[in-house]
């Protein structure tokens, strides 16, 4: 008895073998179920129904992967324009790598034509944060481009007259078409029997692959529009720019002007300093006049901007009050020091010394 009432305690007082009514044990100690599900009738509506659903929400994301590789690959190809144009140094260089980032930022649309074929009939903002990045990136590439080339910023409304393209009709019927055709595959998959379940998930699974093969592929028929009379079989599209995304674009925008201002003094040249914190401060004073804003990514972009323009500021108060007294060569690692010694001051270094 002794000895059964501690084997009790240790397994907190029940005996072993209970609580294992609910299920059998084979002798290789697999658990099965008494339970079994009641085989599907695949023909009937409700099973009809969720298939249909089944086939639009696949759609759904299968757009929406696609507009993210499109985003990602707008946003490698912008990044790559930015660098270019950091290369000017004087105005022999500036002519020629224009004309290099004009075919670049080309390239670019290309993409963006893609992206507004995809979102043709489709809500602007239900595929937005799939291509955010992108569009943000390419805003910051062409604001910036748009500056070195007429020295003033692009409206939000010469953006959207630059991305307006021009589609063979027959390219976007066979889209339309394609994707009916697709639909009704897998509609004809779903009234099927059990045994056939395995064809239907082939003929998604090919139909899917043919989809993401299409899309890797960059349309011939995309023009950039800005002519006044189109072809008889082309059809114009526009891609819509939300406002908040060029806000936040032109954001990032002033991060490159912070560091053309860098290079600038490093280059020798004095005087762009000057023209580009007059420019800035004009952009963050039209940020102020937002207000509280509950965006946290523009309240986040406004606090970088400020960043910037302060930097930049203070290479211009370098330039103007130690400027005379500093050799060309030091003028970079002065500026460096100011700053330096404003974040040790302010208390937003490692400490105050």
């Amino acid at each position: 008895m002794v000895r059964q009432d501690r084997s009790d305690r240790r397994s907190g007082g029940h005996k072993r073998g209970k609580g294992r009514d609910d299920h059998h044990y084979h002798h290789g100690g697999q658990k099965t179920s008494k339970t079994t599900k009641p085989p599907v009738n695949e023909n009937s509506p409700v099973i009809a129904v969720f298939r249909t659903f089944q086939t639009e929400l696949d759609s759904v994301h299968d757009k929406y992967e696609r507009l993210v590789k499109l985003s990602r690959d707008v946003t490698i190809d912008s990044k790559r324009v930015i660098f270019l144009l950091h290369r000017i140094s004087n105005d022999e260089k500036k002519q020629s790598v224009l004309e290099e980032a004009d075919s670049k930022i080309a390239n670019v649309k290309q993409r963006l034509c893609q992206i507004t074929q995809e979102l043709q009939g489709e809500d602007p903002y239900r595929y937005l944060r799939a291509i955010s990045p992108g569009v943000q990136e390419f805003i910051e590439a062409l604001l910036f481009y748009h500056y070195i080339k007429n020295n003033k910023l692009l409206g939000h409304k010469e953006l959207e007259q630059q991305l307006s393209f021009e589609v063979t009709k027959e390219s976007e019927g066979s889209k339309v078409n394609q994707a009916r055709d697709a639909g009704m595959k897998q509609q004809k998959g779903s009234d099927v029997k059990k045994p056939e379940e395995d064809t239907s998930e082939e003929t998604a699974t090919e139909t899917k692959t043919e989809a993401e093969n299409e899309s890797s592929t960059e349309p011939k028929s995309c023009v950039t529009g800005g002519g006044d009379e189109a072809p008889p079989e082309t059809l114009k599209i526009d891609m819509h720019i939300p406002p908040n995304e060029y806000m936040l674009g032109m954001a990032d925008f002033t991060g490159e002007l912070m560091r053309m201002c860098i290079n600038s003094v490093g280059s020798g040249d004095r005087e762009t300093p000057f023209q580009l914190v007059s420019f800035m401060r004009e952009i963050y004073d039209g940020f102020q006049l937002l207000g509280n804003t509950p965006n946290r990514e523009v309240v986040r972009k406004l606090y970088t901007m400020r960043q910037s323009l302060k930097k930049v500021e203070n290479t211009c108060y370098t330039l103007h009050v130690r400027g005379s007294e500093i050799p060309e060569h030091m003028l970079l690692d002065a500026i460096a020091s100011v700053e330096k010694g404003e974040r040790g001051f302010t208390g937003d270094g490692d400490g105050e010394e």
